[in-house]
C-alpha cells in the first residue's frame, strides 16, 4: 500500500534529516487525508496515486510562475519537490504509448470531429489514469481529432 510506504519513507526522512523530502512527504500525506475526511472513505492506491499525481501537477504548474520572477531558488526547490513526488509515480507513458491508447479509445467511442473531445478525453483519461498527465493526453487528442 502506498499509504504505508508514504509513513515508511516520512520516518526515514525525520531520522536522516531530510527536511525537503520530509516536508514533501507530510504534503502528499496532508492531501491524502483531507480527501478521505472529506469523502468519508478509506482510499485504494490508484486514488492514492491521482492525488498524487495532482500534487506533482501544481508544483510543475508553479514553475512558470517563479520562472518569470526569475526565483531561482524556489525553482530549484520546487524541481527537487517534483523530483520527490514522481518517486511514487508510475513510469510516465510517452507520448508514442498516450497516441496508441487515444487511438482505441476514439475507435470505441466512435469519435470523428473536435466535438466529440469530451467523450474521448474521459475515457481517455479513465484508462490511463495516473501514468499521464491530463496536458499531455489532451494534446494527443486534439491532434489526432483535427
Amino acid at each position: 500500500m502506498l499509504k504505508e510506504k508514504l509513513m515508511e519513507d516520512l520516518k526515514e526522512s525525520m531520522k536522516e534529516k531530510q527536511v525537503l523530502r520530509k516536508n514533501v512527504v507530510q504534503m502528499v500525506r496532508a492531501a491524502i487525508l483531507q480527501v478521505e475526511k472529506d469523502k468519508q472513505l478509506e482510499l485504494d492506491d490508484n486514488q492514492i496515486l491521482e492525488i498524487i499525481a495532482k500534487e506533482a501537477k501544481k508544483r510543475k504548474d508553479s514553475l512558470a510562475d517563479y520562472e518569470k520572477s526569475g526565483r531561482q531558488d524556489l525553482i530549484d526547490q520546487v524541481n527537487e519537490e517534483i523530483k520527490i513526488i514522481s518517486e511514487y509515480l508510475p513510469k510516465q507513458l510517452s507520448k508514442e504509448e498516450i497516441t496508441n491508447i487515444v487511438k482505441e479509445v476514439i475507435e470505441e467511442v466512435g469519435a470523428t470531429s473536435i466535438k466529440d473531445m469530451g467523450k474521448v478525453m474521459k475515457t481517455a483519461k479513465e484508462k490511463i489514469g495516473a501514468v499521464a498527465d491530463g496536458k499531455t493526453i489532451n494534446e494527443v487528442v486534439r491532434e489526432l481529432l483535427n
